[in-house]
């Protein structure tokens, strides 16, 4: 397989799974630049894919899959025994993707207009309140669990720790939210991520 990444972006939730999984001899990894769209030998990524944004994992048999919500529980189906995600047709998958799609509508998307430079402060200013109103609520729902979904570990923990990960880069206050500074240095001290985020100079 090869997994189309760019460091520090919602693509490493898919490289941390690889690594979890146990998957990282079976897969290459392919360096994008974002502002140019082009790979480190000069191709266009945007031959791979049209919208120009990581991750993109392409299988062996040559197919493509995008979306990292997709990717991740494509890479957990892969490795059945590292328990990343829940079996399917169960209703704790379903909670699983429940999980995920409000991380990335919710957080994801709520923070992705923070990166633009041209952003007024008013406008950073409404996104961060909406911001933080689902983090209060991502926090209430979680109660004393240590991971989004039930007891046991999986690919939501991982996307939710990168999405937090983001913080520092418009120097968001999480303070409120203790938590979730738990959460993330508890995600933060597994071996595979540690790999992941080695990998990409994040570490």
């Amino acid at each position: 397989m090869k997994l189309y990444y760019s460091p520090g972006s919602c693509s490493l939730s898919p490289h941390i799974a690889i690594h979890e999984a146990g998957l990282t001899a079976k897969t290459e990894l392919v360096k994008v630049d974002l502002q140019s769209h082009t790979l480190e030998n000069g191709d266009n990524y945007l031959d791979i894919n049209p919208c120009g944004y990581v991750p993109a994992l392409q299988l062996d048999s040559g197919e493509f899959l995008f979306e990292g919500r997709a990717i991740v529980q494509y890479i957990a189906s892969l490795a059945p025994e590292k328990n990343l995600a829940p079996a399917a047709d169960t209703f704790e998958r379903a909670k699983l993707q429940q999980r995920l799609n409000f991380l990335a509508t919710e957080l994801h998307k709520g923070l992705a207009p923070l990166f633009n430079p041209a952003l007024s402060d008013d406008a950073k200013g409404v996104f961060i309140e909406g911001y933080s109103k689902r983090l209060t609520q991502l926090v209430e729902s979680m109660g004393d669990s240590e991971y989004l979904v039930g007891d046991q570990f999986s690919v939501a923990d991982i996307y939710l720790f990168v999405i937090l990960s983001w913080h520092p880069y418009f120097d968001f206050d999480a303070s409120p939210w203790p938590s979730l500074k738990a959460f993330q240095e508890r995600i933060g001290s597994r071996p595979a991520v540690q790999e992941a985020l080695k990998h990409e100079g994040l570490a």
